[in-house]
């Protein structure tokens, strides 16, 4: 059995994956009406918090792999971690990114202790350090929709953003199948690094109509991210996040995916043509970044 711990973006996909490869796979929700999705596919649901060490010791009988996404809170991460030694499981797939106990934000100093916890369990583990999610351009979808506009702090820095679906087939892959991984830390990255004025080429290519970039300020953009439906304080991350992408911190291409999965990474066009519809009108992004 298989444990992934929450049900966003790349848990979600995770748990779909892995059930739809016959993989035995139990995924741990708060709302289990949210998840009902999965359940139809195959995967088994439980319901619990992983800030509650009962719960998380429940989900973890019977299980030799756990996928340990969540929002980076390190008090609930190491819960998941001191469970799982408990329950003698093999191996943790870590979803993560860049991370550093000096880093000035919060999230990567939170992410390295993390990993820090993860290493000096004595547990199997893969470390997945992540670049910038395409998926965050869905936060964008209705300005792009709207005014074939988007805005961001990201200047014209470039960045080797991944879809978290390939994020999700990377960790169910080696989730399923660990031996080999062990130990090891990837970088997983898209085939190209982009800026932003790049990207909107991209979705004017792709959508058939100008799409235009604009520069904005710090405050700007933690603002849009608020009024998106981003907590402040995570926006605050974010900003500072987007911020380094203008020095160049998320530069950076790997041949991680193609590595693990046999086949290349999904491109930036790829992604924007299978979210077509919020980018011109359809579904509110924060719909489609479920």
């Amino acid at each position: 059995m298989i444990l992934v711990t929450t049900a966003g973006k790349v848990g979600a996909e995770t748990a779909r994956l892995l059930a739809g490869q016959g993989e035995p796979v139990r995924i741990l929700v708060r709302d289990p009406v949210k998840a009902e999705p999965l359940a139809q596919a195959g995967a088994e649901v439980v319901v619990g918090d992983l800030g509650v060490p009962a719960t998380v010791e429940a989900a973890m009988k019977g299980v030799s792999a756990v996928v340990l996404v969540s929002p980076a809170i390190p008090a609930e991460e190491l819960n998941v971690i001191a469970g799982a030694v408990r329950a003698g499981v093999g191996h943790v797939v870590k979803i993560t990114s860049k991370s550093s106990a000096d880093s000035p934000i919060a999230r990567r100093r939170d992410q390295a202790e993390i990993e820090n916890g993860l290493v000096a369990s004595g547990l199997g583990y893969t470390l997945l350090k992540n670049n910038a999610y395409m998926q965050n351009f869905l936060m964008s979808a209705p300005a792009i929709a709207g005014t074939s506009s988007f805005g961001s702090a990201a200047g014209d820095g470039r960045i080797g953003m991944i879809d978290t679906r390939d994020v999700a087939a990377v960790a169910a892959a080696i989730a399923a199948s660990p031996s080999e991984h062990a130990g090891k830390t990837y970088w997983p990255t898209g085939p190209e690094s982009l800026s932003y004025p790049d990207a909107a080429a991209v979705f004017w290519t792709v959508l058939g109509r100008p799409v235009t970039f604009h520069p904005l300020t710090f405050s700007e953009q933690k603002q849009a991210m608020v009024e998106a439906g981003v907590p402040e304080h995570i926006a605050e991350m974010n900003t500072q996040a987007i911020t380094l992408f203008a020095e160049g911190d998320s530069d950076w291409v790997t041949g991680d995916v193609p590595a693990v999965l046999g086949r290349p990474a999904r491109t930036f066009a790829q992604f924007v043509r299978d979210n077509a519809s919020a980018f011109s009108g359809g579904r509110h992004a924060r719909e489609e970044s479920r």
